[in-house]
């Protein structure tokens, strides 16, 4: 077969497009009719300067047809700080109950103008955690839980936060403190069973780790309410599982508890299934209580005891991360932010 050599024009690749250029404040100005400085101020939210409604209309109608967003960092280095609040993720999973009271800090903080980051924590502990927080430059940082020390609160007012906040069971120095009397939610529940005349109180502490910031003072409150008494306290570690569960249930007349104290609501439900599958009558056998106080407890029959603990109100605490942002150099502030009251019902 006869070798055919066929030459191919070489014909330019077609030319990539060419890069949308990123929308500015100059160009929002111009479409709308107004200065630049009129755009600032109405996307800044400022109040300082008064802007008429139809102007404000215009604006935003333009910054939406264009696309136009204003630059975060930009905006920190005219102001001299930023305007994020960093949140550091809870080192363990939390409850309805939390859950609720941080969406309604977030909301409560962008009403205020700032803007919430929660920053994922896996494998960052302590002070190296406040490095990692730092490289982010926020205007403050409101941590959960216990670990932050006084060399990280530090590490984190060099890099221009003006505010840290802690929630938790101790102060930090240098820190605002938001403290959380947890012990106070098993003296509580103690209390009431034993004023129900209950005398072998049970007390389920969670078997996993991070929560023992929690069950442990719970535990202690138990421990003091019971203190002096002729009531005896059993505890109880008790995986989030069914299987661990029934098992509890299993020898639960061997452990002859007439009341337990579950450490909070979803580990209340979890025992009171298994021990009514084993035929435990409730409250007739044992007593049950939990905490947080949760709308599913309710709806169970019977309906569940608990201590209903008062979370302070997103609004306030925003209020006060305001307040710290604006006086940077005030002196540091604390806080009881936690109380708790015990809800009777049918299963104790």
């Amino acid at each position: 077969m006869p070798y055919v050599m066929v030459q191919i024009p070489n014909t330019p690749a077609p030319p990539s497009p060419a890069p949308r250029s990123v929308p500015t404040s100059a160009d929002v100005a111009r479409l709308a009719g107004v200065s630049r400085a009129t755009v600032s101020y109405v996307l800044n939210n400022t109040s300082a300067v008064r802007i008429s409604e139809p102007t404000r209309r215009r604006v935003h109608a333009a910054a939406e047809e264009l696309g136009y967003v204003p630059h975060a960092a930009a905006r920190s280095l005219r102001a001299g700080h930023s305007r994020m609040v960093l949140m550091p993720a809870p080192p363990v999973p939390v409850g309805p109950l939390y859950g609720r009271f941080i969406n309604e800090l977030q909301w409560a903080l962008g009403r205020l103008d700032y803007t919430v980051v929660q920053y994922g924590t896996a494998g960052l502990h302590g002070d190296e955690a406040a490095r990692a927080w730092a490289e982010l430059r926020p205007v403050a940082v409101l941590v959960p839980g216990p670990g932050l020390g006084p060399q990280g609160v530090a590490v984190l007012k060099r890099s221009g936060a003006r505010a840290v906040l802690t929630l938790g069971p101790e102060r930090v120095e240098g820190a605002h403190a938001l403290l959380m009397d947890h012990e106070s939610v098993g003296h509580c529940a103690a209390a009431h069973l034993y004023a129900r005349g209950r005398r072998r109180i049970g007390v389920v502490l969670p078997d996993r780790a991070g929560l023992e910031m929690f069950s442990r003072p719970r535990l202690a409150g138990v421990r003091r309410a019971l203190r002096d008494t002729d009531a005896t306290l059993t505890e109880l570690p008790l995986p989030y599982e069914e299987e661990a569960a029934a098992r509890l249930a299993a020898r639960w007349r061997a452990l002859g508890l007439d009341a337990v104290f579950a450490y909070n609501d979803e580990y209340a439900m979890l025992l009171m299934r298994a021990l009514q599958d084993e035929g435990v009558d409730i409250p007739r056998d044992t007593a049950v209580i939990g905490a947080d106080d949760l709308m599913l407890g309710r709806l169970l029959r019977p309906r569940l005891s608990t201590v209903h603990i008062e979370l302070p109100a997103g609004r306030d605490l925003a209020e006060l991360v305001d307040r710290a942002v604006r006086d940077p150099d005030g002196p540091p502030e604390t806080h009881e932010v936690l109380g708790a009251s015990v809800v009777h019902r049918d299963s104790s």
